[in-house]
C-alpha cells in the first residue's frame, strides 16, 4: 500500500469516529493490539476503551467537528495536524459545559500495521489554548515547568 494508502486511512478513521460517531465501522479498521494515548486521557486505551472516550465526546460535544489541516505519511506512521471545533453541552472528561464555540489543536502520531490497520494512535491537545476558551485558569510555562 502507498503513503497515500495510509494517509487515505488516518483521515477515513477520523472521519467516522470524530465526524460521523461510525464508531463499529472505525473500529474494523484497528488492529488486535491497537493502542491509544493521549494527553486528555491520563492511561493508554485499547479499542473498546477508545470507542467509549469517543462517545463521552459525542454526547458532550454533539456539534463536533475535526477538520484535518495537515497529514503526512512516511514508511507505517502517519502525522495528522487537526482542529476540533465544537461546543461543550454536557459535562465531559471533568470541564464544564460552555456555550462557547471552542477551537481546539491537535497532533497525533500514527503507527499503522503492513495490513494498514490502525495500531496506534498518539494525540497531543493545545491544553492551555482549550482551557483559556473555557475561561479556566491556566498555567504560565515557568510554573509548570519548574518544581
Amino acid at each position: 500500500m502507498s503513503l497515500d494508502d495510509r494517509k487515505k486511512v488516518v483521515c477515513q478513521h477520523i472521519d467516522l469516529t470524530w465526524n460521523k460517531g461510525r464508531l463499529a465501522l472505525a473500529e474494523q479498521l484497528h488492529s488486535r493490539d491497537f493502542l491509544y494515548k493521549s494527553s486528555f486521557i491520563g492511561r493508554p486505551l485499547g479499542s473498546a476503551g477508545f470507542v467509549q472516550m469517543v462517545q463521552e465526546i459525542r454526547l458532550a460535544m454533539p456539534d463536533l467537528q475535526v477538520v484535518v489541516e495537515e497529514c503526512i505519511a512516511e514508511g507505517y506512521k502517519v502525522v495528522t495536524w487537526s482542529t476540533l471545533i465544537g461546543t461543550i453541552q454536557k459535562p465531559a472528561l471533568g470541564y464544564p459545559p460552555s456555550d462557547k464555540v471552542l477551537s481546539i489543536s491537535a497532533m497525533a502520531f500514527w503507527t499503522l500495521t503492513p495490513a494498514n490497520e490502525v495500531q496506534e494512535i498518539c494525540t497531543m491537545f493545545d491544553m492551555e489554548s482549550f482551557r483559556a476558551q473555557l475561561g479556566l485558569q491556566t498555567r504560565p510555562l515557568a510554573e509548570t515547568a519548574l518544581p
